[in-house]
């Protein structure tokens, strides 16, 4: 087997287990007359738990995991899916089925209304859109505003309305990006007091450190934040009563059975949340070893065992165990599906449109430029508007995605090899009696081949980078451990990603290199003299 046809089976073996992996995913779907199961239940498929970008939402998806796994449901919980839009649209498609969620938020920003409705109001607005509100947790997570507390002190400042005053106007403002654009967030906070400062947006998990380096001096935080008391900081009053309250609830499609998360009802109270938090931000224990030792302190519930299991022991806090962490294997795995998949998919079509520019000059110019315009969208842009036009969150508009960049330098070194094959060795074939195709496929593809290649080879570099955004959409990949460590401005985290994406790009350096030696000495035996 030829060197190219080698590579070409690789990258099919790749997609085969992508489509493999995709196809595994449960559909709910029940065929006709059938009666529908629970969700959840063991005779279907596990329960899928959101959770938004920020440690406590993560904290509480793997107590909702291990709660619903310790009553004998399977779950899954697909971690740091992004803002509140995201984990909606992803409950009004089944990609999730029930999420951690605060009844402001949801009254607010999915809801669009006002007033502090009691539950059983709150479910009778979301009834229309499918969805239901159970299970209140026993915590009020507020929005508030907060800064230094010398800062505070030296400024006079203990409530929003004193940010009006001169002496607070160089104050430098750092926001959470989600709040900068929220309808519940600075939009209407600045008009309801009145305030001019112009904030800068950065991830909320950053925000504690910049205060704390003093590169910002106010920012947004949440009331159960474990960071407010570690780092002395003073929480300004609501002195309009601006924020409502949001009282943490489970945000579930309306079919969800939410009894076998009732144990956790009234179970977390705020010095608890805070507690939990900290417990991920200050002693960077895993989220799962967090959930695991909550939950072993619960009660026994109904069918489960009523032995509670001991919390488990971490494996280690430094970089190494991090790194080597038992979702490596996973994570890497899942990383390599988006990479590949992609790549052979941007393969299959690139290629062809490479040639047909190459058979159309006056083509080219416009080819070559319509896919370079997908380079130049950013990534997230990206992804966003895919999620809107699929209505569909997880691989497939990372795949799209990834596929949309990769096609750049495939169609381009695929034309740039052809046009490199001088005119002579075709008109040769020619003369000999090959057709045109056989010519193209026998002389000047096997000639161009070392040009596509090193294009192909840029094309899968490049994903593994860019695959780590795919974690944003509940894709997988080594950028969950990215995207966690940002939630916790934990470097060690970010780093424990980072660097088998940075091996494994060097990796698939390193094999298409090593084709291109094999691919080079057949093109130079190949080539034509005369």
């Amino acid at each position: 087997m030829s060197a190219g046809r080698r590579a070409l089976a690789c990258w099919a073996a790749a997609v085969l287990l992508v489509a493999t992996a995709m196809a595994a995913e449960p559909v709910r779907i029940a065929s006709p007359g059938e009666e529908p199961i629970r969700i959840g239940s063991p005779e279907k498929e596990p329960i899928r738990i959101g959770s938004k970008r920020f440690t406590e939402s993560y904290v509480l998806g793997e107590i909702l995991r291990e709660t619903a796994e310790r009553a004998g449901i399977g779950a899954v919980h697909r971690q740091g899916l992004g803002n509140t839009g995201i984990l909606e649209q992803a409950l009004a498609s089944g990609e999730i089925d029930v999420y951690p969620e605060y009844t402001g938020t949801i009254v607010r920003e999915l809801l669009k209304r006002e007033g502090r409705p009691s539950l059983d109001e709150l479910n009778a607005w979301l009834a229309p859109r499918g969805l239901k509100a159970a299970v209140p947790l026993g915590f009020d997570n507020r929005y508030a505003l907060a800064l230094r507390e010398a800062d505070a002190e030296r400024l006079g400042l203990q409530k929003m309305s004193d940010l009006r005053k001169p002496e607070a106007a160089a104050l430098r403002w750092g926001l959470s990006h989600e709040f900068l654009a929220r309808a519940d967030g600075w939009p209407a906070l600045r008009g309801a007091y009145g305030l001019k400062a112009a904030p800068r947006g950065l991830d909320h998990g950053l925000a504690y450190g910049a205060l704390a380096a003093a590169q910002i001096d106010v920012t947004d935080v949440y009331s159960t934040d474990a960071q407010i008391g570690r780092l002395g900081l003073r929480v300004l009053a609501d002195d309009l009563g601006f924020f409502p309250k949001y009282e943490a609830v489970l945000l579930m499609r309306r079919e969800l059975d939410a009894a076998p998360f009732a144990v956790l009802a009234g179970r977390i109270g705020e010095r608890r949340m805070i507690d939990l938090n900290a417990q991920a931000e200050v002693d960077r224990r895993s989220f799962a070893s967090i959930a695991q030792g909550f939950v072993a302190s619960l009660p026994p519930t109904a069918g489960a065992d009523a032995r509670p299991a001991a919390a488990p022991a971490e494996a280690g806090h430094g970089f190494a165990a991090r790194l080597f962490a038992p979702d490596l294997a996973r994570l890497v795995g899942q990383h390599l599906l988006l990479v590949f998949g992609s790549v052979l998919a941007a393969v299959l079509l690139g290629v062809p449109l490479g040639v047909w520019a190459w058979a159309r000059p006056r083509v080219a110019p416009w080819m070559l430029g319509m896919v370079g315009v997908v380079q130049t969208l950013p990534s997230l842009a990206l992804l966003t508007f895919l999620i809107a036009a699929l209505d569909h969150i997880g691989a497939v508009p990372a795949l799209i995605a990834l596929f949309l960049y990769a096609l750049l330098p495939i169609v381009r070194n695929a034309h740039a090899g052809l046009v490199g094959v001088p005119a002579a060795l075709a008109q040769a074939g020619l003369s000999l009696g090959l057709r045109p195709l056989q010519v193209l496929r026998h002389v000047q593809l096997p000639l161009a081949m070392p040009t596509l290649l090193a294009g192909v080879k840029t094309a899968a570099v490049i994903n593994v980078g860019t695959a780590t955004i795919a974690a944003f959409v509940g894709a997988g990949g080594l950028g969950e451990r990215i995207v966690a460590g940002l939630a916790l401005n934990d470097t060690q985290a970010m780093l424990a990603g980072a660097v088998p994406a940075a091996v494994l790009a060097l990796f698939v350096q390193w094999s298409f290199d090593a084709l291109e030696r094999q691919v080079a000495p057949r093109r130079q035996s190949s080539r034509w003299t005369g």
